[in-house]
């Protein structure tokens, strides 16, 4: 399993990055589908088009080897966001997508938590420090 491990690091940040990009064509030329979901929860234009770009940098993150943990962290508050939309307002289901969004909310959340995991050693010492106990691999827990 451990030499495994790098595939499936490389895999969750490339399936996580891979979703969010898809989704940035619709959310920026104002696709029907975007625009009804941010009009519902009343974020129409300027929350499609900063959630977009807070995708947008959180996928690059993901991709660089020195920033996943900071991708992991900005994709995992986005996609919670998405989701709690999904179940409080929007319903699973959008405009018959079949869940289709809801899903992809679900699957970028599990990835980045885990490539959030793993990444957390390369996270800098002075953020560290922030961090709960179970964050601060390598130090002494007293």
């Amino acid at each position: 399993m451990k030499n495994f491990q790098p595939v499936f690091y490389w895999g969750a940040r490339l399936v996580a990055a891979i979703i969010m990009l898809q989704t940035l064509y619709f959310k920026f030329s104002g696709s029907e589908e975007s625009v009804y979901i941010f009009s519902m929860i009343g974020m129409e234009p300027w929350g499609r088009i900063g959630v977009g770009v807070f995708e947008l940098i959180a996928s690059v993150l993901l991709l660089i080897p020195s920033g996943v943990w900071l991708g992991a962290i900005l994709a995992i508050g986005l996609m919670v966001g998405a989701i709690g939309m999904h179940l409080t307002i929007l319903g699973i289901e959008v405009m018959d997508d079949g869940g289709q969004l809801f899903i992809y909310a679900v699957v970028v959340t599990l990835c980045s938590c885990y490539a959030f995991w793993l990444s957390r050693s390369s996270i800098p010492e002075i953020i560290k420090a922030k961090f709960p106990l179970f964050l601060q691999q390598g130090k002494e827990r007293v």
